[in-house]
C-alpha cells in the first residue's frame, strides 16, 4: 500500500515500537539520531523534508510527550494542513487516548479525505454512492469510508454514542459489502443497546 493510501487511518504516520522509539532497521539502537533513518523520504509527494523528519523525530520520541509535540509543532509549522502532518497529529493522540484532541484531527483528515473525492464540502451526511465508486479498490473512495469510519468510532469512544451510531450506519450505507468492517462496530452497539434494555 502506498503512502497515500491510508486507511484510517492507516499506515502510521508516526512509525514507533512498544519503547516508543521507531524500529531502526539494522541501526545500532543507540544511535538515536541516525540522520540516514531520520532523512527517509516515506511520504514522498508534496511534503517538505523538513516536515517529514519531524514526523520521524516524533515517532521516535512518541514516549516523551513534550518532545513529540514539539516535533509535531514544528512540522505543522513548516507544512500547515498538510494531509501527512494532520494524520502524524490524529494518529498520536489516538495512540495516547486523548480521544477528543483525536476527534478534532479526524475532522481535518474529513475534510482532506473529502477533497480526495472531489466534494466541495465535507458533510458526510450530503455524500451518496453516487458521487464515488465506493466498491472500488481506488484510494479516494477507500480513504474517504475508513475516515467517516474513524470519526464515527471516536464519537462512540468519546460518549457520543448516538451521533456515533449515525455516522457509522452512513459508512455501511455508502459500503454495503462492508470492505471496511463497519458491521462488527455497529454489532456491539446493538449488543450494548439490548443490554442496557434488559437492565
Amino acid at each position: 500500500m502506498s503512502p497515500s493510501d491510508t486507511s484510517p487511518l492507516d499506515p502510521m504516520t508516526l512509525d514507533r515500537t512498544n519503547s516508543g522509539r521507531s524500529e531502526t532497521h539494522g541501526h545500532d539502537p543507540g544511535d538515536i539520531e541516525d540522520d540516514a533513518w531520520l532523512s527517509r523520504r516515506y511520504y514522498g509527494g508534496d511534503l517538505p523534508a523538513e516536515a517529514e523528519r519531524e514526523l520521524h523525530l516524533a515517532g521516535r520520541h512518541y514516549c516523551d510527550d513534550a518532545t513529540a509535540e514539539a516535533h509535531l509543532a514544528r512540522a505543522a509549522q513548516i507544512a500547515p494542513g498538510h494531509r501527512a502532518v494532520d494524520l502524524g497529529h490524529y494518529k498520536y493522540f489516538l495512540y495516547k487516548a486523548r480521544l477528543t484532541e483525536a476527534l478534532a484531527y479526524a475532522h481535518r483528515m474529513l475534510e482532506h479525505a473529502s477533497a480526495g473525492l472531489g466534494l466541495n464540502h465535507c458533510d458526510w451526511r450530503q455524500v451518496t454512492r453516487r458521487h464515488a465508486d465506493f466498491d472500488s479498490l481506488e484510494p479516494g473512495p477507500r480513504v474517504y469510508l475508513f475516515t467517516v469510519k474513524a470519526l464515527g468510532y471516536l464519537h462512540v469512544r468519546v460518549g457520543r454514542q448516538a451521533e456515533g451510531r449515525v455516522i457509522l450506519e452512513k459508512v455501511a450505507e455508502l459500503d454495503p459489502a462492508d470492505r471496511v468492517g463497519t458491521r462488527p462496530l455497529l454489532a456491539v452497539l446493538d449488543r450494548r443497546e439490548h443490554d442496557r434494555e434488559d437492565d
